[in-house]
């Protein structure tokens, strides 16, 4: 496994099976793993078991792993304002059944798509206080708001979520892949964004996005990892990519571009 100053990670979706195969598949080729949890209402999900639960720590102490924990739903209050709001009940089951892992990060969207066109001063206020209440309460849940990752979201405006961030030390997640699907220039919003990043996410876009970084043009990912490794970031940098192919062949860049990195320079 390479040493970067990060820990490079993927989702628990590489291969077509559960999580602990997903967690053994992934063991010794990442230091991070982020668990894609569902759950649908009177249908499937894939919370785990307490059993799940240990076994994942045991596999994390053996590999130095980690995990990040994506919440199911975007969050946000009720319509009316109400703390009852579907995302958060599923935001505190994933919280309260993934507590074992004692997890790097909770990685969150904030649901805005009622307002992230609108230019109703009010009714923008309003969204951004409902926002920070909702965090204010999963921070509670999470012991600490920092252990929140907030993440840019695509065809958002860049800074929709920054009035809110200024509100409450939770952290971010700077999710590249969305940033080049909208054609913007991630290096300035990371370097921005930074000093309060826990999580970055990086995929490549084809058909659509999160594919693997072998779609992409590999000298735009080469200013990317520069970036990262020129600051020394300590977080967790996310392939959020959801298949083997896509897995390995993303590794392939990485590893491309980090032996020419390493090469001495004539």
């Amino acid at each position: 496994m390479n040493d970067f100053p990060f820990r490079l990670g993927t989702s628990s979706y590489i291969i077509p099976a559960d999580l602990l195969p997903n967690a053994y598949y992934l063991a010794g080729k990442v230091r991070d793993i982020e668990l894609i949890l569902f759950e649908v209402d009177d249908g499937p999900n894939n919370l785990p078991a307490p059993e799940v639960i240990e076994e994942l720590v045991q596999i994390a102490r053996e590999q130095d792993l980690t995990y990040t924990v994506h919440l199911p739903l975007d969050l946000k209050l009720g319509d009316d304002g109400s703390e009852q709001d579907i995302s958060l009940a599923k935001a505190k089951r994933v919280i309260d059944c993934t507590r074992g892992l004692d997890p790097w990060a909770y990685v969150l969207h904030l649901d805005g798509r009622s307002v992230r066109t609108s230019t109703d001063a009010t009714l923008i206020a309003r969204w951004q206080d409902h926002s920070v209440r909702a965090l204010e309460i999963v921070s509670e849940w999470v012991g600490g708001a920092e252990k929140l990752a907030v993440e840019n979201l695509e065809t958002y405006p860049l800074d929709f979520i920054q009035p809110v961030l200024d509100r409450i030390p939770v952290s971010r997640c700077v999710d590249i892949g969305h940033l080049w699907l909208d054609g913007h220039d991630p290096i300035p919003y990371l370097q921005a964004a930074l000093p309060r990043t826990r999580v970055i996410h990086i995929h490549g876009i084809a058909e659509r996005d999160h594919r693997s970084l072998a779609f992409m043009p590999q000298e735009k990912v080469r200013v990317v990892w520069d970036e990262i490794i020129r600051v020394k970031y300590a977080g967790v940098l996310t392939l959020e990519i959801f298949s083997e192919e896509d897995f390995l062949s993303s590794m392939d860049v990485i590893n491309t571009i980090s032996q020419n990195q390493s090469k001495p320079s004539r």
